[in-house]
């Protein structure tokens, strides 16, 4: 019977965990031995007697990690905790594989069989288990709620006696997973919404939600086979930039999401665009972890600007609502388990020739075997 473990997360910020406990029940009913740590879901609001309601045994990391053959957790693990997991573990989570190519090296001298859950491909049977698309989901829907709590102004139209009011206007640059979802959003609480990607094929989209596409003429520009959109050449960025400047004048609020995977994100509102905005106006920046789309924005921090323009650079803005997160992530992992589960030899099989595994299989057995990550 195989022991899968799921870690309590050590960031201060961090409110996810990796398992709920309808996956732990889940897991169990393939056939799995499922720990938890203890306090594992504390920050999601769910209770260790949840856990051992679903099935699953609650221990402290030391006594349970030993033994542990497959491993759950949100983030990466410290370096310090690289040397305490067992050999030849499977171990699940965020690992920023672009970026951390000294972790990758650490987990592959220790044996770590390591999957990066953010390069599960964007394929139809991969949908149930991709975390990157289910995290941002929840975080275009915090974008305009914690936007909506700092505005000076409501978002739908109002018919009072004392007369009538506007709704608010939003413009969402970038219609990825998160940008759709904010836009979803925002027109549901009744603002007026405005959207832009380098992408023309999303136009259709956001027409579907009854927002306004802002076309921008960029000349030769699409999407990788992943789904993301392609990094734009500076003449590009500078034309759209101007285009931009002009729904950014006229909004109340704006939400930027463009990140560029595995690199740093592009900085599409520079000072001269937040100048040209309208005082009191709101900026959130959905990609402020990863380098930041919008000038002067920082980590956890409000900023205003000198014409009063506020750039919120949310931390974890995916953890906002960490029930429902944990909910998400925990199914997504119980799903990618289940997936390569074979109920005959209860084993864990690594079918190398599945595109999902194949793509987000970093380490296996002591070497670094995903291609991208060889070199």
């Amino acid at each position: 019977m195989k022991r899968v473990l799921a870690l309590r997360e050590s960031h201060p910020k961090e409110t996810r965990a990796a398992l709920s406990p309808e996956s732990a029940k889940k897991l169990a009913g393939l056939g799995l031995s499922v720990t938890v740590e203890q306090g594992l879901g504390d920050r999601a609001g769910y209770s260790d007697e949840d856990y051992r309601q679903a099935g699953a045994a609650v221990a402290e990391r030391s006594k349970a990690l030993p033994e542990a053959e497959i491993i759950l957790r949100v983030r990466k693990p410290e370096d310090s905790e690289i040397e305490t997991l067992p050999t030849g573990v499977l171990h699940l989570s965020f690992l920023d594989p672009f970026n951390e190519s000294a972790l990758i090296q650490k987990l592959a001298a220790k044996k770590v069989n390591a999957v990066s859950v953010e390069m599960i491909p964007r394929s139809t049977i991969a949908q149930k288990m991709d975390a990157l698309s289910s995290q941002a989901n929840l975080a275009g829907y915090a974008a305009v709620v914690l936007a909506s709590d700092r505005m000076q102004k409501i978002l739908p139209m109002m018919m009072t006696p004392a007369g009538t009011i506007s709704p608010s206007r939003f413009f969402i640059i970038g219609v990825g997973v998160a940008g759709l979802q904010a836009i979803a959003t925002a027109k549901r609480l009744g603002a007026r919404v405005e959207a832009f990607d380098t992408r023309p094929v999303v136009e259709e989209q956001v027409r579907s939600l009854g927002a306004k596409f802002v076309k921008v003429d960029l000349g030769d520009t699409g999407q990788t086979d992943q789904g993301y959109a392609k990094e734009l050449t500076p003449e590009q960025m500078e034309k759209q930039r101007l285009e931009m400047a002009k729904a950014c004048a006229r909004a109340d609020v704006v939400i930027t999401t463009a990140k560029l995977f595995g690199r740093k994100a592009p900085v599409i509102l520079n000072e001269a665009v937040l100048e040209q905005m309208k005082p009191g106006s709101i900026v959130v920046d959905l990609a402020v972890e990863s380098g930041g789309n919008v000038a002067g924005s920082k980590v956890g921090e409000d900023v205003i600007t000198a014409n009063g323009v506020k750039i919120i650079g949310p931390e974890n803005l995916e953890g906002y609502y960490p029930k429902d997160a944990t909910q998400m992530l925990g199914a997504n992992f119980a799903n990618f388990i289940e997936h390569f589960w074979d109920a005959e030899q209860q084993a864990f099989v690594y079918r190398t020739e599945d595109e999902i595994l194949s793509g987000s299989l970093i380490t296996r057995d002591g070497e670094i075997v995903h291609e991208k990550f060889k070199a």
